[in-house]
């Protein structure tokens, strides 16, 4: 997927995401959606080399002024690490909610307040938890334009987050995958 350059070769690294994680059936997704394609998500972030494909594809996708990468927990976490060590940005990792214990914070690292997030997820369908996890980090005092996913099942997840002010920018499309990968 990647040579000595560190560039990516997308349409084969939708193909490699496609053999491990692209499965057919009947699903039901976060969304309480029912699907007939699923994308396992932990196939592609627990190998190494596949996770640091997406990481390297995704650097061309950070605004200039990001200060900060954001990680939504689960999923959102292994790409924004990976995408941290790709780009030299620091990360914070981001709670669906803030813990009732200890420093009770939603986001664990550097302050957010007065920062520009970058929010990072791993596959985004209506797009519904980035917008819940935009609003509880601005009211925190971030500053958040931009969310990167891996894939976009395109199931109104960027107009979803458009209306709440956030650009989504996908590594993949479900289109793209599906083209690439048949």
């Amino acid at each position: 997927m990647t040579g000595d350059t560190g560039v990516v070769d997308m349409e084969t690294l939708a193909r490699e995401i496609s053999g491990c994680a692209q499965l057919s059936g009947e699903f039901r997704l976060r969304s309480g959606l029912v699907a007939d394609t699923y994308f396992d998500k932990y196939q592609f972030e627990s190998d190494p080399r596949l996770l640091h494909s997406i990481a390297l594809g995704l650097l061309a996708h950070i605004p200039p002024d990001t200060e900060l990468l954001a990680g939504l927990e689960l999923g959102g976490v292994p790409i924004a690490t990976a995408l941290s060590l790709a780009s030299g940005l620091p990360t914070v990792f981001v709670r669906k909610e803030a813990k009732s214990y200890g420093t009770a914070k939603l986001a664990e690292g550097p302050s957010i307040d007065g920062k520009r997030l970058l929010v990072v997820e791993d596959v985004v369908t209506t797009g519904g938890q980035i917008v819940i996890s935009t609003n509880e980090l601005r009211e925190r005092g971030a500053i958040i334009t931009t969310a990167v996913c891996a894939i976009d099942r395109e199931q109104g997840g960027g107009s979803a987050l458009a209306s709440a002010g956030v650009e989504l920018r996908p590594l993949f499309t479900r289109s793209q995958i599906e083209r690439w990968s048949s």
